[in-house]
């Protein structure tokens, strides 16, 4: 990639977590601070990696994206209004009822959204189920699938783990967003995981280690993950919680908290920053 399409990327991932920000001070609810970590992630897959087409959500051949840690959705959908599956200012109304955008993703009531989330460990097996149908119906479409770090200490990641090598899913990427913390602190003081690399590799993944929050890393590893055969790979990509936000970064308390006004303003104020410091620089 060159330069201009990294500023562009960035500051499209700026944008995101300016919706993520914009949806949970709306909502006051909501989990800001892995939805800042994973924009980065989402903002990648969405404008350069997977075939999708914001007018038929349903295509058949669309790839597939599931994120299994459902809660940091904020950021997936500021992405998805970005690409324009639907419009902007369905953010404002995040959490409402009866609104289109829910706390957690809903497959049957947002476009964009492969398959609901929200109980940790779930989505990774879905993901595992939608690249076995590619297999099996004779299809090329890739499923792309993240999880949280804390996440990964759900029993059921390691059975989806397992079934995805037994299977040969080589057209199945799953994420993991490393940001090191969770709800009740950091990851390695409630379960630690480590070595996770080592964890995949012994599930029979090919892993791969990267800053998420480089695009070059993140292009590098996802065109990496298209030359794997016969087994699924695991990315794994060390990121920021809270990531943009200065007040919000490696604060475990933003892991669910919703920002009241004055944060809402100083958060939007640093990430527009950002954007106007990229549109003037390559």
């Amino acid at each position: 990639m060159d330069c201009n399409e990294i500023k562009q990327l960035q500051i499209l991932a700026a944008k995101s977590r300016i919706g993520a920000v914009l949806g949970t001070y709306h909502a006051k609810s909501g989990h800001p601070g892995g939805s800042l970590s994973a924009a980065d992630i989402f903002t990648y897959l969405y404008f350069k990696e997977m075939n999708v087409d914001p007018k038929n959500p349903d295509w058949a051949d669309r790839d597939r994206f599931v994120l299994s840690k459902g809660h940091c959705c904020p950021s997936l959908y500021a992405t998805l209004a970005l690409k324009g599956f639907f419009d902007w200012d369905e953010l404002k109304v995040l959490r409402h009822i009866g609104a289109m955008l829910q706390g957690h993703p809903d497959m049957k009531g947002t476009p964009g959204i492969d398959m609901s989330t929200g109980s940790l460990g779930q989505g990774i097996s879905a993901a595992c189920g939608m690249a076995l149908a590619a297999k099996l119906d004779n299809k090329s479409y890739r499923t792309y699938t993240v999880l949280g770090d804390g996440e990964v200490e759900e029993g059921q990641v390691w059975e989806a783990a397992m079934f995805a090598a037994h299977n040969n899913l080589d057209n199945l990427v799953v994420i993991v967003d490393q940001n090191g913390l969770q709800i009740d602190g950091t990851v390695a003081e409630v379960a630690g995981i480590e070595p996770l690399d080592k964890k995949f590799e012994s599930f029979g993944f090919e892993v791969i280690k990267i800053n998420g929050h480089d695009f070059e890393q993140i292009a590098d590893a996802l065109e990496k993950a298209k030359t794997i055969k016969n087994k699924p790979t695991a990315i794994l990509a060390a990121t920021v919680k809270g990531k943009g936000v200065s007040f919000m970064e490696n604060q475990v308390g933003w892991h669910g908290t919703a920002p009241n006004k004055e944060q809402y303003e100083q958060a939007t104020a640093e990430l527009q920053a950002e954007i106007d410091r990229l549109e003037g620089n390559c």
